[in-house]
């Protein structure tokens, strides 16, 4: 058995830089295709999932002895245990005392968010020394360079589409991109792609706009320009997604990234240039357009009922209204109140209010409760403490200071983005989102 051990532990030494780089091509490049379906959800079991579970259980063969020291010393990995365990309180609370969810779906739904954060703690065990980065940094890139591509076949040549935005789409089936959508590339939805870059970007343009981390003199120099060139195929991706929320995060990200690395003046170059790119998207541009045209409708609409005098018949003229501000202030935000209020302490359970909640924070209060809600909070607390630490604490602008900055950089973003969409329950972006954070201070602690 000890040798079984020591084989294990050698092999994720000698491997798990590959593993990890291997979750961030997979994960979001492999569009979700359903392995087998679970009754009662429209959310399936797919190949991804045993990927997860292969590296995990190889992570943990190789850790085992380990696990006791590594919870005394470090506290991140206690506040995920404490946030997992209440999640799994609430679970059984909603299962026998509030009777709100199926004891199956909701068990699952648990285990699904362990799936997405344990990504974090195996890549905070990793020595991710420069060499390392870089090779994560290529394969970051390469998720763009891929997702653009496809992206383009999409939207021009008639590739196929693999998304899970209602039931019937998430079997599997294969759409096609119709003018004026939402472009999806390989991922489920847009939000989800324009998630991801929001996430990846800062990474790259910190590295761009330093190019002596690479190499000194004319290569390092072309690597800046290769990845800038990068960047523009990502802004393409953002602006014909047609996220109005991604768009503004995309760059208040980008522009906090250059603010922090010191390179104040290409903010407003960087914001100019994704001004146009979104121009060129008319996708975007009628989503924006359609906030003007509710606020010149009511408007309008005051001010005729303050003039006019009442016809006995008068004709009712349709309202404009934004569709999707509509639903999440007269259903779905509401629905997460009720949850809470049912349950203020441990809410009533994973899967207990849908789908679907567009509001991460009230997603959380409904299902977990305030208890719930704190724990995980705690765990963005110790995280981004320590970044902050380890940021002002560098005096020089090195791979570790880039990286912290590029995560420093995000989470604002991320957490405008939780305000208006379940960004943390879509599993490509969920995924490389804690993926992105474990490398980030693995480095910081490794430097």
């Amino acid at each position: 058995m000890q040798k079984l051990l020591n084989l294990f532990e050698t092999v994720w030494n000698k491997t798990g830089k590959y593993l990890i780089g291997t979750l961030i091509l997979a994960i979001p490049l492999y569009p979700k295709f359903p392995f087998f379906d679970i009754p009662g959800i429209y959310v399936s079991i797919r190949l991804e999932d045993f990927v997860i579970f292969v590296i995990c259980l190889v992570w943990f063969l190789a850790h085992i002895r380990k696990i006791p020291t590594i919870l005394k010393t470090n506290n991140i990995w206690r506040a995920f245990l404490l946030f997992w365990a209440i999640g799994l309180l609430s679970t059984i609370s909603a299962i026998f005392l509030t009777q709100t969810v199926d004891p199956l779906i909701a068990l699952l739904s648990w285990a699904r968010r362990i799936e997405y954060m344990v990504i974090f703690l195996l890549c905070l065990d990793l020595k991710v020394t420069k060499k390392e980065l870089l090779f994560f940094v290529a394969c970051f890139a390469a998720v763009v360079v891929y997702a653009f591509g496809y992206g383009v076949g999409q939207k021009y040549f008639n590739w196929p589409i693999i998304t899970t935005q209602n039931e019937e789409y998430s079997k599997g089936i294969a759409l096609f991109y119709m003018p004026g959508g939402h472009l999806v590339s390989t991922f489920a939805g847009h939000y989800d792609m324009a998630s991801v870059l929001i996430l990846i970007t800062p990474l790259l343009l910190v590295f761009a706009t330093h190019p002596s981390i690479f190499e000194k003199g004319r290569r390092g120099l072309l690597i800046s320009g290769l990845l800038s060139v990068i960047i523009l195929l990502g802004m393409w991706l953002v602006a014909n997604a047609a996220s109005r929320i991604s768009i503004v995060s995309y760059v208040g990200v980008a522009s906090l990234a250059l603010l922090l690395v010191r390179r104040m003046y290409l903010i407003p170059v960087f914001a100019i240039v994704v001004f146009l790119v979104a121009a060129s998207s008319s996708s975007l541009i009628g989503r924006y357009m359609n906030i003007f045209d509710v606020l010149i409708d009511k408007v309008s609409a005051a001010d005729v009922s303050t003039i006019m005098t009442p016809t006995p018949e008068p004709t009712p003229i349709p309202p404009v209204e934004d569709r999707s501000t509509n639903i999440r202030l007269a259903v779905e935000w509401p629905r997460a109140i009720r949850a809470l209020t049912k349950n203020s302490l441990l809410g009533t359970g994973y899967s207990s209010i849908t789908l679907a909640t567009d509001n991460e924070y009230l997603r959380s209060l409904g299902e977990v409760g305030i208890i719930g809600s704190l724990s995980f909070l705690l765990c963005f607390v110790l995280i981004i403490t320590e970044l902050v630490k380890r940021f002002w604490r560098n005096k020089t602008f090195n791979t570790q200071k880039l990286l912290v900055a590029s995560a420093l950089a995000l989470l604002p973003g991320v957490f405008l983005n939780m305000v208006f969409i379940d960004i943390l329950e879509a599993s490509k972006f969920a995924i490389m989102f804690w993926l992105f954070l474990g490398i980030t201070l693995a480095h910081a602690r490794t430097s």
